[in-house]
């Protein structure tokens, strides 16, 4: 008699996205459908899906692409994985760049800059790891259920504007 026991275990992907805005819908697409299949909840997808985005965004507009830096020919690589306790790792790594990924303080006016703290709002972790012997730069996120800041709307508004005591005079 042979005993079979069932482990469940963890989902993962990768995918090589070209160095461009061109990918980005595609591996939005393709993380959205694989998570859903493997029954990860709509809310976790949803920020995991933004937060792609803002990465794989981040990374054609600062660093290069993996493979032959002179010809700026190359992809960059997105992968996700859902580990046994149900954290979701969300990972994009290019070819490094000259600026470390760290969040800004845009103006107002300022029509980017705002995705590290849109990230930092919603990712029960995240951080920078580098392989120097490669150049590569790999960005990661961990998303959890239920873990998106209350004070998410504070954490990716405009330093010292309050948009709630704009409305007070109205009533």
């Amino acid at each position: 008699m042979a005993l079979v026991v069932a482990q469940e275990v963890p989902t993962s992907s990768s995918m090589a996205v070209p160095h461009g805005p061109a990918g980005v819908g595609r591996a939005r697409h393709r993380m959205r459908e694989e998570l859903h299949d493997s029954g990860v909840s709509d809310a976790v997808i949803d920020d995991a899906v933004l937060i792609l985005s803002e990465l794989l965004s981040n990374s054609c507009r600062h660093g290069r692409p993996l493979g032959d830096r002179e010809a700026g020919d190359g992809d960059i690589r997105a992968a996700w994985r859902v580990d046994t306790a149900g954290r979701l790792t969300v990972e994009v790594t290019d070819g490094g760049g000259p600026t470390r990924p760290v969040p800004a303080t845009p103006s107002v006016t300022a029509r980017g800059g705002r995705g590290l703290n849109i990230i930092s709002a919603l990712a029960k972790d995240w951080g920078v790891r580098d392989n120097l012997a490669s150049g590569e730069v790999t960005v990661w996120v961990v998303v959890n259920e239920g873990h998106r800041h209350e004070d998410f709307a504070a954490r990716v508004g405009v330093p010292g504007l309050d948009f709630g005591d704009a409305f007070d005079d109205l009533d």
